[in-house]
């Protein structure tokens, strides 16, 4: 299970960006979002249609307390930063977990993060946006794998070609 957890999401500030986050996750092989701070079913039920649509199993949930998603995770946790230790020093010791929470911000990021967490990540060591480390990381972590995933379930999806854009609907 890779998970990623959105820290601090605010209403209204962080709508695009938190959805970004979710998409980004989605499509490189997370399986699931949780979302902290403001609750905001915009997001959520925005997910869950993209999901119904494209296919996959996938899934968004809401938990304020983003201290208690840290605390009950059984597995290792990852906060992306752009400080902390390198990716690639650290990624072939990442892929050989089964259970990854994925830790990324919005507000400014509490100091308990980063002492809480199993490993806090430099992508770059430059600033960056939150959805550009996922992808990063996500792809990184997957070695490339997740961009040949087919999803199940899909009611839409891409036809390749060289020109143009093309989708192939399913009935039903």
């Amino acid at each position: 299970m890779i998970a990623v957890l959105r820290l601090g999401h605010r209403v209204g500030r962080d709508v695009r960006i938190t959805t970004h986050i979710c998409l980004a996750a989605r499509a490189l092989g997370a399986d699931k979002v949780f979302l902290s701070g403001e609750r905001d079913e915009s997001v959520i039920k925005s997910i869950e249609g993209v999901t119904k649509r494209w296919g996959g199993k996938f899934e968004v949930e809401y938990r304020k307390d983003w201290r208690a998603v840290m605390k009950s995770w059984k597995g290792k946790t990852a906060h992306l930063t752009m400080y902390g230790e390198p990716l690639n020093e650290k990624i072939q010791l990442l892929r050989k977990e089964k259970d990854l929470l994925v830790i990324v911000g919005a507000e400014k990021v509490p100091s308990e993060v980063y002492k809480s967490a199993d490993f806090n990540i430099s992508i770059s060591g430059q600033p960056h946006s939150e959805v550009a480390a996922l992808a990063v990381f996500l792809d990184r972590l997957f070695e490339g794998k997740e961009l040949e995933k087919a999803f199940k379930n899909a009611k839409l999806r891409v036809v390749p070609q060289p020109h143009g854009k093309l989708t192939e609907e399913k009935d039903g």
